[in-house]
């Protein structure tokens, strides 16, 4: 199996007032990524071609259609001319959850509720991690989108991926993945995590998007009960935030950061500045 590379060179013409000049850019590749179940299309996304075996997988466990990587008993990536397809066969009692959460329509990489075909499940129950997750420092969430810096060499190349990172107290971010898709990064993240056997419980992940609902959903379906991004919440990513007990710091750029909700996982106090 030979998949498409994740970047590729393409010509263009750079232009300023009163020049212009031939250049060579990097740009990241997206392809059709499916995800089979015993042998019908669940969901398609356009993402990144690689990790793909770690999106398989984060993304069968943070859209609940299994609750752990041994129920799914075998996983194949198949490339095609039009696409990739991560072929998995499950568990046998995971078949009516499936069928209950069923997706059928390829969604942009900018949505990852595109193709869900009931609004019950867009905002579905969430598990509540109250008492759940590690104690963080201000340093440790104010350095975080720096330490993620470290781990994207996709976007040094061509400035068009997200990344979503594993922090953990102390050492900074110790995994991650990117995507041209934030929601497909942070599944290629969770699913790495749980292939390698780290325990989202004990540390926090890391963005370098904006946090909205599916984004939250994720993470608390992946038992992580901190969430740090570089840019905004939507309110209504706040809003599930407040009542599943997530930790979530945002605007997370040098030296600050503001904590909209579930402060008592920050170790130290941040100073009220009038």
């Amino acid at each position: 199996m030979t998949l498409p590379p994740p970047f590729g060179a393409s010509d263009a013409t750079h232009h300023r007032p009163g020049s212009s000049v031939a250049v060579t850019r990097a740009l990241p590749e997206e392809v059709a990524i499916a995800m089979v179940y015993h042998g019908s299309t669940h969901a398609v996304m356009m993402a990144t071609p690689a990790d793909v075996q770690d999106f398989a997988a984060g993304f069968s466990l943070t859209e609940g259609i299994v609750t752990g990587l041994d129920q799914i008993a075998s996983c194949e990536v198949i490339s095609h001319p039009k696409g990739i397809e991560a072929q998995m066969w499950l568990a046998e009692d995971r078949g009516e959850a499936l069928a209950a959460r069923r997706r059928s329509l390829a969604g942009p990489v900018g949505c990852g509720l595109c193709g869900i075909d009931s609004i019950e499940a867009a905002v579905r129950s969430l598990p509540d991690l109250s008492g759940t997750g590690p104690a963080l420092t201000v340093e440790d969430v104010a350095a975080a989108t720096e330490s993620l810096r470290g781990w994207q060499p996709l976007h040094d190349r061509t400035r068009a991926v997200h990344a979503a990172g594993f922090l953990l107290p102390g050492q900074g971010v110790v995994l991650a993945r990117e995507d041209v898709g934030r929601h497909n990064a942070l599944d290629k993240l969770i699913g790495a995590m749980a292939r390698q056997g780290i325990d989202p419980s004990q540390g926090a992940i890391v963005l370098t998007s904006r946090v909205s609902t599916e984004m939250v959903q994720k993470c608390v379906m992946a038992g992580c009960a901190i969430l740090i991004a570089v840019s905004a919440p939507t309110l209504h990513a706040l809003r599930l935030a407040q009542g599943s007990g997530l930790t979530l710091a945002a605007f997370a750029r040098g030296e600050g950061f503001d904590l909209f909700c579930h402060p008592e996982r920050l170790r130290a106090e941040v100073s009220d500045v009038a």
